[in-house]
């Protein structure tokens, strides 16, 4: 897997040329567009029926500024909508559907009072992600290549106001125009399999924070491994990737240590993981790795994150149906979320030590592959009827959050792509939260508020374990009942979980269903930035109640 690379960004000093400028508005806030473009400008703008108007873009002929020598034209400039102004909202993944329909070039933003510089960022940098595998792919400026074709919004008014061939004034699809080919991006060719298109448009920033440039890179990274298809990551392969992002951190080296645990080791540490794993051909493993600040003492926070990581999911021999087994590649999105956290976390620097425990392993169907009614051994020693293969996440989970225990983490985060029934009561775009500690959840609750990144709480209704009872075992991985799927499930890891440590529990779904400004359909990194933001400004002296 190559190194994430930022193509998309660049600063002053990196741009070819002075930028072009694409002016942001909200509807109803245009008052002033005649001082800010010239009367010409916002004559053709107010005809082009462009009023601010959520993702719409149409470009113009600005007046040649004095510094931009050598053309005989006025210089190409863009107006973009983000609708009506909402109070208290960020804008960010709007500016994700510039980076698609934006032509080829170097391009500056000019921002409303109130949009975020480094929101505005992220959202362009994470709307020009890409993933294809081929060697050919259409850009998607199907949208930009009719219009230009069609002569609108690509045309410039005269001295007069006026569209050039129409003397009414009107809107200028009706007439050729000129329009500014020689500025728009053509198809892609040879793109390699991940990243920006090569024609893709670069935006300029003066003031590129780090912190931006690490988050866009820590979900580009997380989107590249829910993307992989399941016979390019095995459980190896996503172990070895993720050690290669960790250490590819500059404020890693000294700090990281790291190993894979396997083999005959893995069935002593972590035995429900060798047991979900033993029906594949590609063996299970788990990557262990830890890291502490520089600025960290043996006294600081011992945080663990845990992953779940199961590189493709069958079902096991409680097979799933074929419309359910499409998506489960992204069945490690948990162990990928982990894994850009860590990255995060350790380019921050913080004044914390953390470990990082991904279980990486395949569900599949064999000979070995574990049955419906086993009964097997985990590594807090509770036993575990297997009451559906299917629920094989929450067996790779249990043995990493008994280690966690073990170890007295102050905190615990476990994210996985558990459940069905947490997408029924959430849907796809809300993470649930399970967590003990009432004063984590509000703080964990108010940061992905302020983030825009939602996260929902569910209950861990106690009520609810009598149905993981076994006649045979401890416990079984399913409830008998049948219902509140998501709630026993977290109930269930629970029981692997020490009483003295702050636990949340992620129930996410890793991926997005349809394409959409700044979040293009695959992988996707739900709730990164509000653990990274929690953790962040969290106050680790909290207690557990």
């Amino acid at each position: 897997m190559p190194e994430v690379n930022l193509g998309c960004l660049a600063r002053p000093e990196e741009a070819k040329g002075i930028p072009f400028k694409v002016y942001v508005f909200f509807a109803g806030e245009m008052d002033h567009l005649s001082h800010q473009l010239g009367q010409h400008q916002a004559t053709f703008l107010d005809r082009a029926g462009f009023e601010g108007q959520a993702d719409k873009l149409i470009f113009f002929e600005e007046e040649k500024p004095s510094h931009h020598p050598g053309k005989e034209r006025g210089v190409l400039s863009a107006a973009f909508g983000l609708g009506k102004r909402k109070p208290g909202k960020r804008y960010l993944y709007e500016f994700g559907s510039l980076a698609t329909h934006l032509p080829e070039g170097f391009w500056q933003l000019v921002l409303p009072a109130g949009v975020g510089m480094q929101d505005a960022v992220l959202g362009f940098a994470l709307g020009a992600y890409r993933f294809f595998l081929g060697q050919e792919e259409g850009r998607p400026q199907e949208r930009l290549r009719k219009e230009r074709q069609e002569g609108r919004g690509l045309t410039a008014p005269n001295s007069s106001g006026h569209f050039p061939g129409n003397s009414s004034g009107n809107s200028p699809g009706n007439f050729p125009g000129h329009s500014f080919s020689h500025f728009l991006g053509q198809s892609i060719s040879e793109l390699s399999w991940r990243g920006m298109a090569k024609d893709a448009p670069v935006l300029v920033v003066r003031d590129l924070t780090e912190e931006t440039k690490n988050i866009a890179q820590a979900i580009w990274f997380i989107r590249d491994l829910v993307n992989m298809p399941a016979n390019l990551l095995s459980p190896e392969d996503l172990a070895r990737h993720v050690q290669v992002y960790l250490h590819a951190q500059p404020k890693a080296k000294g700090w990281l240590k790291e190993k894979v645990i396997r083999g005959e080791e893995l069935l002593t540490h972590y035995p429900a993981i060798a047991e979900v794993g033993k029906g594949s051909e590609r063996k299970p493993c788990v990557l262990v790795a830890s890291w502490q600040g520089s600025h960290a003492v043996p006294s600081s926070p011992l945080i663990y994150l845990v992953g779940k990581g199961v590189c493709f999911d069958s079902g096991g021999y409680d097979l799933k149906p074929s419309s359910g087994m499409l998506r489960m590649k992204k069945d490690m999105g948990g162990a990928a979320l982990m894994a850009g956290l860590a990255g995060l976390l350790i380019e921050a620097d913080l004044p914390l030590r953390f470990e990082l425990r991904l279980g990486c392993v395949e569900n599949s169907v064999s000979g070995q592959a574990m049955r419906p009614l086993d009964v097997i051994n985990t590594r807090k020693g509770l036993t575990v009827e297997i009451g559906n293969t299917d629920a094989e996440g929450r067996l790779v989970l249990c043995d990493l959050l008994a280690e966690a225990s073990e170890n007295k983490a102050a905190m615990i985060i476990d994210a996985a792509t558990l459940t069905g029934a947490a997408r029924v009561a959430l849907g796809p775009d809300i993470p649930a939260l399970f967590c003990n500690n009432l004063e984590m959840a509000q703080a964990l609750l108010l940061e992905s508020g302020e983030q825009d990144d939602p996260l929902w709480p569910l209950p861990l209704w106690e009520d609810y374990e009598e149905g993981l009872k076994s006649s045979i075992a401890d416990l079984n991985n399913v409830s008998s009942t049948g219902m509140a799927g998501a709630i026993t499930a977290a109930l269930f890891l629970r029981r692997f979980v020490g009483s003295e440590a702050l636990w949340a529990h992620i129930d996410t779904y890793a991926w997005n269903d349809t394409t959409r400004p700044g979040r293009p359909q695959g992988g996707e990194a739900l709730a990164l930035r509000t653990l990274y933001y929690f953790m962040k400004g969290h106050n680790f002296n909290m207690n557990n109640n």
